[in-house]
């Protein structure tokens, strides 16, 4: 199940706080494993909205929302599980069987509304991973456009 190449990719945390939006990069051990990610996010302090963006290797994304209850998760393909333990792990939490190896539809695993009370509800974030031509880092952006953090986005992933 593991992949043997490095992963690439990008993994970033962002917070709202006080009306304003910052991004700044996660460990990339984050990328290869769902609690570094979650731990790291969860080491940011923040009376605002915080969250984690990953895109793994040109791929598929994970959007990850820790909270006292346990962290909300969206997967945007779930068969990405069947080559990436970090997808695995964000199925195993939200107790959901991988498609089988035969399955090649292009489905989101997790809450869609993860995001809905920054301004991207449900529908509209399906409506974005259901866009298969675009690159995961793509949809990442339009994610971020919806919510008002695109700018923030795109300099950070300039430095990195």
């Amino acid at each position: 199940m593991a992949v043997k190449e490095p992963i690439t990719g990008f993994a970033v945390a962002v917070v709202r706080e006080d009306g304003r939006w910052r991004c700044s990069s996660l460990d990339s051990g984050a990328l290869a494993e769902l609690d570094a990610a979650i731990t790291e996010l969860r080491k940011m302090r923040s009376t605002g909205a915080s969250f984690g963006l990953l895109a793994v290797d040109d791929e598929f994304f994970v959007i990850v929302r820790p909270s006292p209850r346990g962290p909300s998760l969206l997967l945007s393909d779930a068969a990405a599980a069947l080559d990436y333990d970090i997808a695995a792990d964000v199925l195993d939490l939200l107790r959901v069987d991988p498609p089988d190896e035969d399955d090649e539809s292009v489905w989101p695993e997790g809450d869609l509304e993860i995001l809905a009370d920054l301004g991207l509800p449900g529908v509209e974030l399906e409506v974005i991973v259901g866009e298969v031509d675009l690159y995961p880092d793509e949809q990442l952006h339009m994610i971020a456009q919806r919510c008002g953090f695109a700018t923030e986005l795109a300099s950070l992933l300039d430095e990195i």
